[in-house]
């Protein structure tokens, strides 16, 4: 504490100021319980305006565009609260959003793995909740949640949002989940050998989530991103095991049927 007032008596409101412009979230609300001096200033529009447009980019409250019902409930809370209220709100709608998100997923688990057409669906809700990359960094890319939903996170930012691959792979490694994996499974139908069709393929990939970012997987991020068309018959895809490997998963499937 007295290290932050001797650091606040030293600085010149404009240089403490674009020291807080220069944090994150997590950062401004560390530094705002240092002191008086800085819980006022890191509690102040100027800061968390940038905070707001800096996660959500889209945001619209200068009344450039026609007005709607969010665009008004989102005008009454800066009106009533400021910038940071505005925050606070729009991140606990994210959240109540990615919860029903994570509850989906577990409706859809059988057997520890989700059908592609289920995971699917979860991408293109994100997309309908208008998810952007900052609120999958935040809850989709974190290390205490199934591995599947890193997935689905990771595959949003790809397919949807067209995040550069390097940018999603850095975020994998700062959330510390770039080495998780996952277990793709797809059936595709059998091939036709003088006349007579061969019986249905299995293939089996286990790939780790930065290698899925990185674009080293194109055969599994294709079947991710098509689903069950065409010749691939079902897509399951679950957590990768040691066991999983393609070989044994292969022969389980062969033994089951």
């Amino acid at each position: 504490m007295n290290h932050s007032v001797s650091l606040q008596n030293s600085l010149p409101n404009d240089i403490a100021l674009k020291i807080a412009l220069s944090l994150q979230v997590s950062d401004v609300c560390s530094l705002g319980s240092c002191s008086r001096f800085w819980r006022k200033l890191c509690g102040s529009d100027c800061v968390w305006e940038g905070l707001c447009r800096d996660r959500w980019p889209a945001i619209d409250l200068d009344g450039e565009s026609s007005a709607d019902d969010n665009q008004n409930h989102q005008l009454d809370y800066l009106n009533l609260l400021g910038w940071k209220g505005l925050y606070v709100n729009k991140h606990n709608e994210m959240a109540g959003k990615a919860a029903s998100i994570f509850d989906y997923v577990e409706r859809c688990l059988a057997f520890e793995s989700i059908e592609v057409g289920y995971f699917l669906k979860a991408v293109e809700d994100l997309y309908a909740m208008q998810f952007g990359f900052k609120d999958v960094q935040m809850f989709f890319l974190r290390s205490n949640i199934n591995v599947l939903l890193n997935l689905i996170g990771l595959h949003y930012c790809i397919s949807r949002l067209e995040v550069p691959a390097e940018c999603v792979a850095e975020a994998l490694r700062m959330c510390k989940i770039s080495e998780r994996q996952v277990c793709v499974r797809w059936w595709k139908l059998g091939r036709w050998f003088y006349g007579f069709r061969l019986r249905d393929e299995l293939f089996s990939r286990n790939v780790a989530l930065e290698d899925l970012a990185s674009s080293k997987q194109d055969e599994v991020l294709g079947v991710l991103h098509r689903g069950a068309i065409h010749e691939v018959l079902r897509v399951q895809i679950s957590a990768a095991k040691p066991e999983c490997t393609p070989w044994s998963c292969q022969s389980a499937e062969s033994g089951n049927n």
